[in-house]
């Protein structure tokens, strides 16, 4: 004979099938707010312990090796000039400093790459290629001591071995780097995305568990309304506003999660990004100005590499580095007529489109300004080089006098690290909620929902006291 379901005949066990029912169900939504809590932790964790730190030590990389470059190139460039002797002490000081940055960088990149075969074949290459780099330009300098070559005259071997150095520098170090950055930031990406679209379906399970919650409390309430004439039971009256609230309170809180994850993604960290990546590439074509003046020979060479890097961090269609000057005052002339009226795209515009924090916006405008005036004392390097006056040239160019080029591009450093900081404050603020709350949240509506099926029982224990020969 078939299994048939047998609805219940009696008024006790109609109760006990609601009792059970409300503790199901109460079990129910204990359990997705478990589970969403500590999704949220989980995401949080990934993000804060592996996603952000990679791209932090990945664009630190890119930044100290950039540097590392320019740093070689300008102590070939001093020569032997008495007058300079200063300046290429400090061009080997941070020479020194930017090879231990970048030497930490890429044991923390080692590190965090571990398990994963693909970034760790990634980190393995760049490892070997910046040792080879290192042996480059280590020879050069030795070379560069023993001819003693004056400043803006460096002989042919020396010249030779250090564009064997920037080469592996500049075909395959650096897009190596730039890859890890790229690679680091789609994994922190995907993460964000898997977990706004978990948190949504987290959302929608603790609502639906929420709202049958309320429906069998209800049903209950109404059920020992009619039939034993009692119009409030007050634990089943407790239970249902505590269920109420509950389910607005998980809602809200999973909504506050998703913000929290926007905020730290996309209105601050996409800026940290673009910006450190415009830093790294400024310390790039900071570089090709060196390299314009050591290098002679390949001096148009130079120049185009830094153009390149001009509209990488400014782009502005259709301009040569002529007319880039004229047309970048035009730019921010329109956008301070009218801020919507942006003219560029680059990691400036990326940076601008994405504007979010409280002084962000000057610290942006502020960091363009200051790229003005070096781009500006760049033309004046090229001027004094084309002339013949190389040592004029690289006095200017090196030189952190003010009004000097180099103090000029300090105070563009400063500015970007300044609009940097701004981004990553949020960041930190946003994420450090966001984790602090992920979990102690949804483990404290659990222990109210626990409470919701505490007061279901207690609710039914004097109707079910009535029926005494059923139990």
């Amino acid at each position: 004979m078939p299994w048939r379901a047998r609805l219940p005949s009696t008024v006790p066990q109609w109760l006990r099938l609601l009792r059970g029912a409300a503790l199901s169900v109460s079990a129910l939504l204990i359990a997705a707010l478990v589970v969403t809590g500590l999704l949220a932790r989980s995401a949080w964790s990934d993000i804060r312990n592996h996603s952000a730190p990679q791209i932090t030590s990945a664009t630190g990389l890119y930044f100290a090796i950039n540097d590392m470059d320019a740093q070689l190139a300008n102590q070939l460039m001093f020569g032997t000039n008495p007058e300079l002797a200063d300046d290429r002490r400090t061009a080997a000081r941070i020479y020194d400093e930017r090879r231990a940055q970048a030497g930490v960088y890429l044991r923390d990149l080692s590190v965090a790459a571990q398990g994963d075969p693909v970034a760790g074949a990634s980190v393995a290459q760049a490892i070997a290629d910046y040792g080879k780099y290192e042996e480059g330009a280590a020879h050069a300098l030795l070379l560069s001591n023993q001819a003693g070559h004056r400043a803006g005259k460096t002989d042919a071997e020396t010249l030779a071995a250090y564009r064997s150095a920037t080469e592996t520098m500049r075909t395959r170090l650096l897009p190596q780097a730039d890859q890890l950055v790229t690679a680091n930031d789609v994994a922190f990406d995907t993460t964000y995305n898997e977990t706004t679209d978990n948190l949504s379906s987290a959302r929608i399970a603790v609502l639906a568990a929420g709202l049958l919650l309320l429906v069998v409390i209800g049903v209950l309430h109404v059920f020992l309304t009619f039939r034993f004439r009692r119009i409030v039971n007050p634990a089943l009256a407790a239970a249902f506003l505590i269920a109420l609230g509950v389910s607005i309170t998980a809602t809200t809180q999973i909504s506050a999660q998703q913000e929290h994850l926007r905020v730290a993604r996309h209105d601050a960290y996409d800026s940290v990004v673009a910006l450190t990546r415009a830093r790294a590439v400024a310390y790039d074509a900071n570089a090709d100005e060196s390299r314009y003046l050591l290098d002679q020979p390949r001096a148009a060479e130079h120049e185009q590499h830094f153009f390149e890097k001009t509209q990488q961090l400014m782009h502005l269609p259709g301009a040569t580095i002529g007319d880039y000057d004229a047309r970048a005052d035009t730019a921010m002339n329109a956008y301070r007529a009218k801020q919507e009226d942006l003219r560029f795209t680059g990691f400036f515009g990326d940076e601008f489109r994405n504007i979010t924090f409280t002084g962000e916006r000057k610290a942006a405008e502020d960091a363009v300004a200051s790229y003005q005036v070096y781009q500006k004392d760049d033309r004046r390097i090229r001027a004094l080089a084309s002339s013949g006056d190389v040592t004029a040239a690289i006095a200017f160019c090196v030189s952190y006098e003010p009004g000097d080029s180099n103090w000029a591009f300090a105070e563009l450093d400063k500015a970007l690290q300044k609009v940097i900081g701004i981004n990553t404050n949020a960041y930190e603020k946003a994420s450090g909620e966001g984790a602090g709350s992920a979990l102690p949240g949804p483990l404290g509506l659990s222990g109210a929902a626990a409470l919701i099926a505490a007061l279901a029982v207690i609710g039914l224990r004097r109707p079910l006291a009535e029926f005494p020969s059923t139990g």
